[in-house]
């Protein structure tokens, strides 16, 4: 394995972001980053409202949280508004100066050499906090890697506001010393072409070069736990409940495959409002699809509910599938496509333009939807579900294609040449 340079300004790393923990995207992308440094020797550190690393390598800040009640009720009135009220212009300025007092103490505290914003002047989830990091990047000039996942012109909840300045300064910034990464193509021309600012495409990964573990006798009684007999189908749909999902499809689908199949899905609705779950609810019913909700026995960590039911992880949920579902309109990228290949599970997905543009001519197996669950797809689904061969061609051949595009290994390549040219930059 090559080392990345570690050249002595930058070999204590920090993160920055609203929330590193659990197992959202940003978090779990973060934490994958931090594992290639940590592998070549860098120490890592964290900023955030919420952490699941170490304590002694976090610096946690209540206000840094996307959930704060303040950065919660400041949001809601920034993007229910077209005109803000100056008392809102005085909050933000207000959190804003006591989080970069933080940032200062962090930076100072474990002498970091490196900035990583994960997400954070990407999203306007906290505006104060993205106010903060500019500053901050701006008042010290820090070699920073603004890491983007999904930006504010990608989500039409974001285009009513009354925080067009501060979207304009903070997500993101333009700055000397501030890099920029993004996650797929399409975000780099529209970043480039929205803010004029140059950026590196660099995927999200899994760890393709080591096949998950063999399932243990904690995990062995998932289907038992969710009430999912033998001769029925596992369908899971292994993402938040949130619109653009487009878990209704899914929902089409095991409906149309017949009576013998439940519909897993896998996490909460998050921050986006509960109206979405109670329509899925109500066309489950419709459908006479019986489909469970299940994110309150699943964690980013093994343990116990309450009430003494089993929490279990994805990677305890993952092998016991027959099918997984992925029809998503929108996606940064597509997590969940990548886990559903790493567990060598067949995948339904629609093509959602990320997959068409960028994963999609990788020549993956996969059965398709375009907007729509057609007869074609159910049949093609039906047969990779009665085919063991077949399956077992397609799951293989994709878990080489993605060994070979969207692996660690991937992931140290581009960050060595990434770094080494942050190094010239900054000689």
């Amino acid at each position: 394995m090559e080392q990345i340079p570690s050249f002595e300004a930058i070999k204590r790393v920090g993160f920055v972001s609203t929330r590193l923990a659990g197992t959202d995207g940003v978090s779990l992308e973060a934490a994958k980053w931090a594992s290639i440094f940590e592998a070549q020797g860098f120490a890592c550190f964290y900023f955030a409202g919420e952490s699941d690393h170490p304590p002694e390598r976090s610096y946690l800040v209540p206000e840094a949280h996307f959930a704060h009640p303040d950065i919660a009720a400041v949001h809601q009135r920034s993007f229910d508004n077209t005109v803000r009220d100056p008392a809102d212009s005085e909050k933000i300025h207000t959190i804003a100066r006591s989080l970069k007092t933080h940032l200062y103490r962090f930076i100072d505290q474990y002498q970091i050499g490196l900035l990583i914003p994960q997400n954070a002047l990407t999203i306007p989830m906290n505006i104060p906090l993205g106010v903060a990091i500019t500053q901050v990047i701006m008042e010290t000039g820090i070699p920073s890697i603004a890491h983007h996942h999904d930006f504010y012109w990608e989500r039409d909840r974001f285009m009513t506001n009354a925080v067009w300045d501060y979207l304009r300064m903070a997500f993101p910034p333009k700055l000397p010393s501030l890099h920029h990464v993004v996650i797929n193509s399409f975000a780099k021309e529209q970043l480039g072409f929205r803010t004029g600012i140059a950026s590196t495409v660099i995927p999200n990964i899994m760890d393709f070069e080591h096949p998950p573990p063999p399932l243990d006798d904690y995990a062995c009684d998932v289907r038992e736990a969710l009430g999912i007999k033998t001769d029925e189908l596992f369908v899971l749909q292994p993402t938040r409940v949130v619109a653009r999902k487009g878990i209704e499809h899914a929902i089409e689908l095991v409906h149309r495959l017949g009576p013998k199949a439940k519909l897993v899905i896998s996490h909460a609705s998050g921050d986006e409002g509960y109206e979405y779950e109670q329509r899925l609810k109500e066309y489950s019913q419709m459908m006479n699809v019986k489909t469970l909700f299940v994110s309150d026995i699943m964690n980013e960590k093994r343990g116990r509910t309450a009430d003494g039911r089993k929490i279990y992880t994805l990677a305890d949920i993952y092998p016991h599938a027959d099918l997984v579902t992925y029809p998503s309109t929108f996606e940064g990228f597509g997590n969940a496509f990548l886990e559903a290949i790493y567990y060598r599970k067949p995948i339904v997905v629609n093509m959602y333009s990320i997959y068409q543009k960028d994963i999609k001519p990788k020549g993956f197996s996969v059965i398709e939807l375009d907007g729509y669950v057609t007869a074609s797809a159910v049949e093609k689904t039906q047969e990779v579900l009665c085919n063991a061969a077949l399956r077992r061609d397609m799951v293989e051949h994709n878990y080489e294609v993605a060994k070979r595009f969207f692996s660690f290994s991937v992931l140290e390549l581009r960050l060595k040449h990434y770094l080494a040219e942050l190094m010239a930059a900054t000689d």
